[in-house]
């Protein structure tokens, strides 16, 4: 089964995503059959290398809230993060352009090591505080998950991988994929958000007996309403 997530590593929720994920594979029967590939997806795209400033009044101004109300929202989604085993950090996030992020996870799909180092960049961006649209951060990122140092240098002085992603982000936009994260299985089943483990091994289910165009399950236009967060439109919903 092939199984594609569009995420962006600014995205909180694709964190917690990935986690509902790995809990759902766990004891899966077919869990050895699942071929997991990450795909690119940027919130924003326009974005400059480093965003200044406190997260909370980004968030303030994004909605149009309060300090107090913005905060109220980051500390939902930190909840709701920890009960994922995802340590969010908001008092640390230092947002950037993901782009050059997305084309070293692109090299480590070649070097079959994707996983780990998707999983890296959103520790890294989302605990630790790295500033994500930083070619050093990247670098090192990408690094300590076990790529290599010269061909990630060589793939961040240059454009390499570049029409991968926007490949990625193409045929989001032609499956109408608006919010991530959001999981497809075998180009037949749509999960959209951060579904719960048990809504995510439904679907791992259904997928294997699923056939013609792709149904989505999950988000406002699914068949079912589930509480599955998503980040759209250059920001998350807490």
């Amino acid at each position: 089964m092939q199984l594609e997530i569009w995420s962006d590593i600014a995205c909180p929720w694709c964190a917690v995503g990935r986690a509902h994920l790995q809990r759902a594979l766990d004891g899966w029967e077919h869990r050895d059959t699942v071929e997991v590939t990450w795909r690119s997806f940027e919130l924003d795209p326009s974005a400059p290398a480093t965003l200044d400033g406190p997260y909370v009044d980004r968030l303030a101004a994004k909605y149009g809230t309060s300090a107090a109300e913005a905060q109220a929202m980051i500390d939902r989604m930190v909840a709701t993060g920890a009960a994922a085993g995802v340590d969010l950090r908001f008092d640390r996030i230092r947002p950037g352009n993901t782009f050059d992020a997305h084309r070293v996870v692109h090299l480590a799909a070649e070097r079959g090591m994707q996983d780990a180092v998707k999983q890296r960049m959103l520790t890294g961006y989302l605990t630790e505080g790295e500033a994500i649209g930083t070619a050093d951060a990247v670098r090192r990122l990408g690094v300590d998950a076990g790529l290599d140092a010269t061909e990630v240098d060589d793939v961040l002085a240059g454009d390499r991988y570049a029409d991968a992603v926007r490949e990625d982000e193409a045929t989001a936009r032609a499956l109408g994929i608006s919010g991530v994260p959001f999981f497809v299985l075998d180009r037949r089943l749509g999960v959209s958000g951060a579904q719960p483990p048990e809504v995510l091994r439904s679907a791992l289910d259904q997928a294997r007996d699923a056939a013609g165009a792709l149904v989505t399950v999950g988000g406002p236009s699914g068949e079912h309403e589930h509480d599955g967060g998503a980040c759209a439109d250059g920001s998350c919903a807490l």
